[in-house]
């Protein structure tokens, strides 16, 4: 089949934007790491109300929607501000294997008073309307488990050590790049109903590549923790295409190919970090119990 170029300038002009967006997130200091949890977090929880006002019609009260967005916010500045010390941008990042970048404080009250403001504040509007009130509250305390807590979780794993999102979402690119690269040249037996164009070739090929490009970067680079990045790795390996299937599962259901238009040529929010969604809870469990047993990373 003939390339498009059209196409493939414009999905190539999209990838780069993306990926000085996420690099600069994620790369800049904590609080720019907490601006790109914010961009996200708002940019899947849309989508997701998007498929769900599909699947689950009519739509959602706007009101619940926006109290959605409100909730997730909020508890996101909770977990931030409950753990975030002044950190400067490039000039004093730590290096690799420098140990915690920072040292998490103890104030839980903080960040318990923002958990519980969410889904009170969400059965309360919902609970004063006689129309769609329990699909409404179902969407919305959804999206704050789907979306949400692996944003959460993400904030909360990078004050121990700001590098294991990086690795985790690089992890996350390695697998599917490789993946497609290796279905692409011997894969043969479909993988899934949901998604049929994934094999069991692909996956495992992407699984044991990606696996073994972390092992092998953790060796090269001073200081890091080899169980650590394979832990990351296999996260991003399986529970990444879980998360994938998930999604995938979704748009079937809801009968679009895409969640979003937020990238031309690559689809909505959703489609970008549906395997971040579900990795990142295991990885960031996996993190502090390694953690717990090895000590600083």
């Amino acid at each position: 089949m003939a390339l498009h170029w059209p196409t493939f300038f414009t999905r190539l002009g999209s990838a780069i934007v993306f990926a000085i967006i996420m690099m600069a997130g994620l790369l800049w200091n904590e609080w720019g790491f907490g601006a790109l949890m914010v961009l996200i977090q708002a940019l899947c929880i849309r989508d997701y109300f998007g498929l769900m006002d599909k699947i689950y019609p009519p739509e959602s009260s706007k009101t619940v929607y926006w109290l959605t967005q409100l909730s997730a916010f909020l508890i996101l500045a909770g977990v931030q501000l409950s753990n975030a010390h002044p950190q400067t941008g490039w000039s004093t990042f730590p290096p690799l294997g420098a140990g915690p970048v920072l040292q998490p404080v103890d104030q839980p009250s903080f960040t318990w008073k923002y958990l519980l403001f969410a889904p009170i504040l969400i059965f309360l509007v919902t609970g004063l309307s006689s129309k769609r009130n329990l699909k409404d509250a179902l969407v919305a305390l959804s999206a704050l488990l789907y979306i949400g807590l692996s944003c959460y979780a993400l904030i909360a794993v990078y004050q121990l050590a700001w590098f294991i999102p990086l690795v985790l979402i690089l992890c996350i690119w390695m697998n599917d790049t490789m993946a497609y690269l290796v279905g692409s040249f011997i894969g043969k037996t479909p993988f899934s109903k949901i998604s049929p164009k994934k094999t069991w070739e692909g996956t495992a090929g992407g699984a044991i590549l990606t696996i073994a490009g972390a092992a092998i970067a953790a060796y090269f680079i001073e200081g890091q923790s080899m169980i650590l990045y394979m832990a990351l790795a296999l996260c991003a390996a399986v529970a990444g295409t879980a998360g994938d299937l998930l999604e995938s599962k979704l748009k079937r259901t809801a009968g679009v190919k895409d969640s979003g238009t937020m990238m031309p040529g690559h689809g909505g929010a959703l489609d970008r970090f549906d395997s971040l969604l579900v990795a990142a809870p295991f990885a960031v469990a996996l993190s502090f119990l390694i953690y717990a047993i090895r000590g600083p990373f």
